[in-house]
């Protein structure tokens, strides 16, 4: 389900929605962002919150293997020492909710899940993810933040001098929201990838984050 390849110097729009048919909107030609502009459920947020005020290091990655498009994944044992947690049950059904969506709109049959709690930035500077689309949610803590087209030099990526520095230039994504972000091997997309980073927690405080990866 690939978009078919654009012409060059095409224009890259984004998208939002209230309902998670928006996120379908990443499947057009010009649009390198679907954004789903969901509010948390409390129940889910109250975990993830709970899971932060532990304090604890926390990093896991899954490959998801799926067979059809109805086989619901498997993630057995995911964050399994956070179980006793009160909301752990409606955390892995979201999960497995996101996986299934996320499989179901790409055909994908294998995806790269990371489910990991952060206290700094991962990725600071501004970059394209080298990869055909990436979803990225925050449970808890800031969310990622992303720039509109034209509001840096792409051939600058990685140049602390060359990002703006002005907040209203730099766009972020909400807790809870769930965003597609098309990368450089989306067919069609070279050179359109979204560019973003990793938002700098304030001292103190950390981010409960997922990323799924459609690897085939």
């Amino acid at each position: 389900m690939l978009a078919l390849k654009t012409l060059p110097g095409s224009i890259r729009h984004q998208s939002f929605g209230q309902t998670p048919q928006a996120l379908a909107n990443i499947l057009d030609d010009e649009t390198n962002l679907a954004v789903w502009q969901r509010q948390l459920p409390l129940h889910i947020a109250e975990f993830a919150d709970l899971l932060l005020s532990l304090n604890e290091p926390y990093a896991e990655a899954l490959c998801l293997e799926l067979p059809d498009e109805d086989a619901e994944p498997d993630l057995t044992g995911l964050a399994s020492g956070f179980r006793d947690l009160e909301g752990y049950e409606g955390f892995i059904s979201d999960l497995k909710w996101l996986v299934s969506a996320f499989a179901c709109l790409l055909g994908a049959r294998r995806i790269g899940l990371r489910l990991r709690v952060l206290d700094k930035a991962m990725c600071p500077r501004f970059h394209v993810d080298h990869v055909p689309v990436r979803l990225i949610t925050t449970y808890s803590g800031v969310g990622s933040e992303w720039l509109r087209e034209g509001e840096m030099d792409r051939r600058q990526l990685g140049q602390p001098q060359a990002e703006p520095r002005e907040t209203s230039r730099i766009q972020q994504l909400n807790r809870g929201e769930v965003a597609l972000l098309k990368g450089e091997k989306w067919h069609g997309n070279e050179g359109f990838g979204l560019i973003h980073r990793s938002p700098q927690p304030a001292p103190g405080e950390r981010r409960l984050m997922l990323t799924l990866d459609w690897l085939g």
